[in-house]
């Protein structure tokens, strides 16, 4: 199991440092504008297997790096047939990177028939279950009930936080919260939520001297201790379920 482990290791170390530490941004520049006739595109998916045969140090399992070579041509060279380098095709390329990275890695250690019965576990485990509905719970149906819930006073303080702040900015950052107190639960690191409510405290209310900013912040203020209590109760509840 330790050597498995290795091993994944070892190709998503190769796949860093070729996507990430050693690409000059001079090269990705020239592949969208040259795409499949861009030299660098070539260069990047050699150097993409030859890290990976570096790294895994094993010879004979060149065929290995030749597989990620190919696959990382390709992937990179369907990327580049989009305009837009947004978020989403960021994701979707690194996405498909590490599908290819988890094959390459279930053939060298004769896991896919391991596959099923793997699946199998996690469904039927009560802990793998629990953390994975209560993450959910806190990151989705919170979010819409603490929606539903503050409706009534989003009348009137909705010019103020459309002037004052980024669009969908609380939203992301109620999820981000929310994730980060259930995981201090769940980790036993219970200090820590005081000092992110500081932080949050001293981010959001240190500025209010503008008209209406006492209903702003009454109205934050109110989303945030649903937030957390919410997220308290579900991660108090897994706890008793996992441990």
């Amino acid at each position: 199991m330790e050597n498995s482990i290795l091993i994944l290791l070892q190709l998503l170390l190769a796949h860093i440092i070729t996507d990430f530490v050693i690409q000059p941004t001079g090269w990705v520049k020239h592949k969208r504008r040259n795409k499949g006739k861009s030299a660098y595109l070539y260069i990047h998916a050699a150097i993409a297997g030859l890290l990976t045969l570096i790294i895994l140090a094993k010879l004979e399992w060149w065929y290995i790096a030749v597989f990620i070579a190919v696959t990382h041509f390709f992937i990179d060279l369907w990327k580049l047939q989009f305009k837009n380098d947004d978020l989403k095709m960021f994701v979707s390329d690194q996405l498909l990177h590490l599908l290819m990275i988890l094959i390459a890695w279930l053939f060298l250690i004769s896991g896919f028939d391991r596959i099923i019965p793997f699946l199998k576990n996690v469904i039927h485990s009560e802990v793998v279950l629990a953390y994975l509905i209560g993450f959910l719970i806190i990151m989705f149906p919170t979010g819409f009930l603490i929606g539903k819930a503050t409706k009534r006073w989003q009348n009137e303080v909705e010019d103020d936080l459309k002037k004052n702040s980024l669009d969908a900015a609380g939203r992301y950052i109620g999820i981000f919260e929310r994730v980060l107190v259930l995981t201090f639960i769940l980790t036993g690191n219970f200090s820590a939520i005081g000092f992110l409510i500081a932080a949050k405290s001293i981010l959001r209310f240190s500025d209010k001297s503008e008209t209406g900013a006492r209903k702003q912040t009454e109205y934050v203020l109110i989303g945030t201790l649903m937030s957390f209590t919410i997220t308290i109760l579900v991660g108090f509840l897994i706890r008793h379920i996992a441990f």
